[in-house]
């Protein structure tokens, strides 16, 4: 072979070896790449597929929340105490505002103007690129929502948006606000009902999904790719009666200036027959529309604090002082108003009966009682019937009843009228009572604890509790499960739950019960708790007093003192019960401190006006009483003056006409006005009503006589609530305007009278 030949041999095979060599490294450069893209179509499609997934989702849909409305509160009677109404979020989309250019500046400080958020915030949220949904502010009202959608048309501007929300609202501000409770900013319940029935009221939020093409901005023509509607919440319809609510909270938000009330107070009022709660009161109270915020009175005590933490704890407190329902969640010692669980055991055991006879000398001695005083009168009240002594509220009487039960029998009727457990009323913040294990109880060689939980104190229970109890020893002996919602209702109005009257068990007998029905009528009508009359109706409840034993002090005169009265009505077939209790009345009102003279006329007041709203009967007045009663004042100007004299004074009006002329040309007390009949009338018959002003005299301490004749006097008149004012003596407690104060001619002046010696000493 030449060489030449040889030459291109070896080229030729050089060529075929390069050839294949470089086939072999293609096919392996591709079994390589397709190995790889293999392995990430598995990872993209397999192990990561869900997290690929969602990105692609985010980048192709833009989603939002169709909040819920949550379900209305209503009272009884269909008065709605809480509701949603519509309002909008506001939300930006960082990456449109990105993508479109626009002025990041002008759409912080416009939001920031119209929502008062800091437009440094709305600057930041708009530097998170990636996002499509930054909330600008939530639950924007209609007004500002619409300087939104204004400012966001004016400046033609992309990336801000609206969506529906709810927000809640309290229409009567402050009226029942622990019952009802509050919800957060994300709508869920946090106090009262609201917290309780949450899950009922809140509903299924829905959701809106919009397509997005590569530009951010909605593919189809509707804006929609799927949309679910929200299914509002239930709503729940309550037993409290808002009018009802209305006046207890007015009389005790007066009591408690009244007597200085420190450390709050509650009222209870319930359906004796169904434990339905009625109203329920308790102080301090908040505005449900700015519950973040304390009362008055507690800001005046924080503007005085200046340590910085000091004052956020002190701030938090006052925030869980107003929003504590302590009906509810507070034990307190029900002193005397415990004695008609007592007289209730003993007559349902046949240990005693209306013939039954004790002698009280106000000390007696009992095995592990180092202190033999136990009645509050000091040297006793002598002997007396058993109608007698629940009159008095004596002590030394109900010991013996208890001491005749024994301790076993005793603890047995506890557990019977519901004070060892908790009532179930639908609340979560429900407490239990504190009581005597029975090994402590039930010793024989110490039955201090015996006789004093035979008058009601060294232990503890809730209001709720006692006014259960006493409901049934009063309402024919049966046990009633309390309870707050009456009918579930769904989004529609349907009824979807209705509670019915529970009975628990009977406690004592229809007869026992009628006997202390009776008993309690005689102790309002001529025992301690003569200052809770009302004219026109039956009324039986008791009084109590019992020192705060968590705050003891040795000096009489600082003591801290929980005054309470129990009453029902009507005294023969009760159709209502009220518990009211006041936590440390002042010692400086000049009144002495008791359930009779403080609690008592309040509760009268309390029933004078609800008994004939929630009954729907008038008062049945004896001829007596017809002259205790306030009404109100006739209109006779512009009669001839000898009529209108004659028509006053027929009516049980003194008269006095000043002028000569022949007809009445002005009266005082004016047309109208609320007052004590028997007022002494000023006509005016051709001469000009005064309009003078006059200062108000101090009341305190005077006989009714004396009070009329001292503000008619001056130009002024007179009410009276409380004790009879044909009862010498009775006195004025406490008077509607301070004295000192200038008021006009014709003004009327409310005076509380109260029969001091229908009060238990401490």
């Amino acid at each position: 072979m030449s060489d030449k030949a040889a030459g291109a041999g070896t080229k030729q095979g050089l060529s075929r070896a390069f050839i294949t060599r470089a086939i072999i490294l293609l096919a392996l450069c591709c079994v390589v790449t397709f190995t790889l893209v293999t392995l990430k179509l598995f990872e993209v499609q397999i192990t990561q597929h869900d997290r690929y997934e969602s990105q692609a989702l985010g980048n192709q849909l833009r989603r939002s929340s169709l909040t819920a409305s949550r379900g209305a509160i209503y009272d009884t009677n269909g008065k709605i105490l809480a509701m949603s109404a519509a309002v909008e979020n506001v939300f930006i989309s960082p990456y449109e505002i990105d993508h479109y250019d626009m002025d990041v500046k002008l759409v912080a400080e416009g939001l920031s103007g119209i929502l008062g958020v800091p437009s440094a915030d709305i600057i930041e949220k708009s530097a998170k690129l990636n996002s499509q949904y930054q909330v600008v502010k939530s639950k924007v009202e209609s007004a500002a929502a619409s300087e939104v959608k204004a400012f966001i048309k004016d400046n033609r501007l992309k990336g801000i948006y609206l969506e529906p929300a709810t927000k809640r609202y309290y229409p009567n501000g402050s009226l029942a606000c622990q019952i009802i409770g509050f919800t957060g900013t994300d709508n869920k319940g946090l106090e009262g009902l609201e917290q309780r029935y949450n899950a009922h009221l809140t509903g299924v939020n829905g959701r809106e999904v919009r397509l997005k093409n590569a530009r951010g901005t909605d593919m189809l023509l509707d804006g929609y790719d799927d949309y679910f509607s929200a299914q509002n919440g239930d709503s729940i319809v309550l037993t409290i009666d808002s009018q009802i609510q209305y006046y207890v909270e007015k009389h005790v938000e007066k009591a408690i200036e009244d007597y200085g009330v420190q450390n709050g107070a509650c009222c209870l009022v319930m359906n004796a027959k169904t434990g339905e709660i009625l109203a329920d009161a308790n102080y301090p109270n908040y505005d449900l529309n700015d519950f973040l915020t304390p009362g008055s009175k507690d800001m005046e005590k924080l503007a005085d604090i200046e340590d910085e933490e000091e004052y956020r704890n002190a701030f938090n407190e006052a925030l869980y002082k107003q929003w504590r329902n302590r009906s509810f969640a507070d034990t307190y010692e029900p002193g005397s108003v415990f004695k008609i669980i007592t007289l209730a055991m003993a007559l349902e055991e046949n240990v005693a009966s209306e013939e039954s006879y004790f002698d009280c000398r106000g000390s007696m001695e009992i095995p592990g009682r180092t202190n033999p005083k136990i009645c509050w009168m000091e040297y006793g009240h002598g002997v007396q019937s058993l109608r007698q002594s629940i009159q008095n509220s004596c002590n030394i009487a109900v010991v013996n009843l208890a001491l005749r039960v024994g301790a076993e029998r005793f603890y047995d009727y506890i557990h019977a009228f519901g004070l060892f457990n908790k009532t179930g009323i639908d609340s979560n913040s429900e407490s239990s009572s504190i009581w005597w294990s029975e090994n402590v109880f039930f010793e024989k060689t110490n039955q201090s604890q015996l006789a004093a939980a035979s008058f009601g104190q060294t232990f503890k229970v809730t209001p709720i509790q006692m006014v259960t109890a006493v409901a049934a020893a009063v309402n024919g002996g049966y046990l009633m499960q309390p309870y707050i919602v009456k009918q579930i209702l769904d989004s529609d109005g349907a009824i979807v739950h209705t509670a019915e009257p529970t009975v628990v068990r009977q406690v004592v007998s229809a007869g026992t019960s009628r006997v202390v029905r009776d008993i309690l009528e005689d102790v309002v009508n001529a025992g301690t708790g003569k200052n809770a009359q009302v004219r026109g109706y039956r009324v039986g409840g008791k009084t109590g007093t019992s020192e705060n034993i968590e705050k003891q002090e040795e000096d009489e005169a600082k003591k801290d003192y929980i005054v309470s009265f129990i009453g029902f009505a009507p005294a023969d077939d009760p159709e209502i019960v009220i518990l009211l209790l006041m936590d440390s009345p002042s010692h400086d009102t000049g009144i002495y401190i008791s359930g009779g003279s403080m609690a008592a006329p309040v509760v009268g007041n309390i029933l004078a006006d609800i008994l004939p709203l929630y009954l729907g009967i008038k008062p049945d007045y004896t001829p007596e009483e017809l002259k205790e009663i306030n009404v109100d004042m006739p209109r006779v100007t512009g009669k001839g003056t000898q009529d209108a004299v004659a028509m006053l004074e027929d009516q049980g009006y003194e008269c006095v006409v000043v002028g000569d002329g022949a007809v009445v040309t002005g009266q005082l007390p004016a047309p109208n006005a609320h007052i004590a009949y028997g007022t002494t009338v000023r006509l005016y018959a051709g001469e000009d009503v005064p309009k003078d002003t006059s200062t108000v005299p101090q009341l305190s301490g005077m006989s009714y006589a004396a009070a009329k004749e001292n503000l008619e006097s001056r130009g002024m008149f007179i009410r009276t609530t409380g004790a009879p004012r044909s009862d010498k003596k009775a006195e004025v407690s406490v008077q509607s305007i301070p004295s000192g104060t200038n008021i006009v001619y014709g003004a009327v002046v409310e005076v509380t009278l109260i029969d001091k010696s229908a009060v238990e000493l401490h």
